[in-house]
């Protein structure tokens, strides 16, 4: 008879452990408390426009493939992909942008024309970062169950030990002048949720995710991807519940035994929550928590995000799928969510123009917008705080892209950390989990199986291996592993 596995929560991770579960031969139940699955990756639509409302990158391609290969399937057999060119565009000042090409020599070019000798230091920069992109992947981070320091240790990783203990940003101003191509190598380490000051050098292995793996698009969204995986695993005998809260853990004797949904007990042999890791302990009773509220609030949270969905009723002129505006202080916006937790004054905006590139995402003529403001967890969320963020963002991009925008706004809708917080149950309403800083990596982060309550596991964004997409597909592996070998 089969071993019945009940999963709280349908995000990323839950998905894939889902999916390897009932591989493994589990029975497998999804509990969902949405009317739709997908977690944070959610999809808004409105009047023929469609949003993300969670991740809009498709970063890292072979993580998804090894994942569907896993199930002798390919993600074309679920999506459609695109590989954007240019990559993205960054706005450093009122018509002042560089488009990113897709193309890794067109990017030397670029750098070269920026400061003289930039070629060469791109070209040693990117080696280094696929060096370390191999290990991270290859040898670490499908080995990484967060139990000991050892899972970090391979001959490779001592020889790169002084990487850990110095910072990203060290390492990109040593080997660059023009602030700039600094920020531009510094902002793929924001896909970790934290600080390039914070984040130990070796994750520069996340810049060959943007210079060599390219930026691609699934087409109809981010989504698509959702469905994808939601497929496969239908395919392959797991059960969905929509609309289904779970209330509780049900425990008995240290031992899981299944939850509690819509007030209803729905008894397993094993519980995995791919929810809110703080919000998934608050379903157990307090003496079977590991993680106290103390722990929690000591924490460095990667950061929230105040998001606007907007529908244009014109197409936007001198901006790429995806278009960053740095045109403010960076380390001015960082303080505002690390060190004084405030809303920031001058605050980076990214900007997602999906329609661009895929006709699907917006009505003829017309534009779909996600504009994205990283905030600190936990600060005031208010309309009227919503309200006068919008109206800032809008002059900033009308100023710096030459254009009026104003006037041609269909609609928009906001999303911030209330929103977070009621939909998700996220702690302090963050958007990304747990910052990967030195001291909050691989076997420093929380478990994910339970230390006082048997059978009990966890996965997602605040457990290994991290935050972001590809890292939760792996993190819902993991546990499925842990799972499959602890019941053997």
């Amino acid at each position: 008879m089969k071993k019945k596995v009940s999963i709280i929560g349908s995000g990323f991770s839950a998905l894939a452990a889902a999916c390897y579960l009932s591989k493994f031969g589990f029975e497998v139940h999804v509990f969902e408390k949405n009317s739709m699955v997908g977690g944070r990756a959610a999809r808004l639509k409105i009047k023929g426009f469609t949003f993300d409302i969670g991740p809009t990158w498709y970063w890292m391609p072979d993580i998804f493939e090894k994942f569907f290969s896993d199930f002798s399937k390919t993600p074309q057999d679920f999506y459609s992909l695109e590989r954007l060119d240019p990559s993205y565009e960054v706005y450093f000042g009122k018509k002042d942008s560089i488009k990113l090409e897709d193309s890794f020599e067109k990017r030397c070019d670029q750098f070269e024309a920026i400061e003289k000798g930039g070629k060469k230091k791109l070209e040693t920069f990117i080696s280094e970062a696929k060096t370390n992109y191999k290990i991270a992947i290859g040898e670490v981070i499908y080995k990484m169950y967060g139990n000991s320091f050892f899972e970090l240790i391979t001959i490779n990783t001592i020889r790169k030990v002084k990487y850990f203990f110095t910072s990203i940003k060290k390492e990109v101003i040593k080997k660059f002048k023009n602030p700039y191509l600094r920020q531009i190598l510094q902002f793929p380490v924001l896909f970790l949720g934290a600080k390039p000051s914070a984040t130990p050098a070796f994750y520069n292995f996340m810049s060959y995710a943007d210079f060599g793996l390219g930026t691609w698009h699934p087409k109809n969204g981010m989504y698509s991807v959702v469905i994808g995986i939601e497929k496969l695993a239908k395919e392959l005998g797991v059960k969905f519940h929509l609309n289904s809260e779970v209330q509780k853990i049900l425990t008995k004797q240290n031992k899981a035994l299944g939850v509690r949904v819509n007030e209803k007990d729905f008894f397993s042999d094993i519980v995995l929550s791919g929810a809110d890791y703080a919000h998934s302990e608050s379903l157990l009773e307090f003496k079977d928590r590991v993680y106290s509220k103390t722990y929690w609030k000591k924490k460095i949270f990667a950061p929230s995000a105040l998001l606007f969905f907007i529908g244009f009723n014109k197409k936007i002129k001198n901006v790429s799928h995806h278009t960053l505006f740095f045109d403010t202080d960076f380390d001015k916006h960082a303080k505002s969510i690390y060190d004084e937790p405030s809303w920031p004054i001058d605050p980076l905006i990214y900007t997602n123009f999906p329609s661009i590139t895929d006709k699907s995402m917006a009505p003829k003529d017309k534009e779909a917008c996600t504009v994205l403001i990283p905030i600190a967890p936990g600060i005031e969320d208010t309309k009227e705080l919503r309200k006068s963020y919008f109206e800032l963002i809008i002059k900033r991009i009308e100023k710096l892209t030459g254009q009026s925008l104003k006037n041609d706004i269909l609609f928009h809708r906001s999303y911030c950390i209330k929103d977070f917080i009621n939909d998700y149950n996220s702690y302090k309403g963050n958007a990304y989990g747990l910052s990967n800083t030195l001291m909050q990596t691989a076997f420093l982060r929380p478990k994910l199986k339970s230390k006082k309550i048997k059978n009990l596991y966890f996965s997602g964004q605040l457990t290994v291996p991290g935050p972001g997409v590809p890292p939760a597909l792996i993190s819902g592996k993991l546990s499925a592993e842990l799972i499959k070998r602890t019941s053997e």
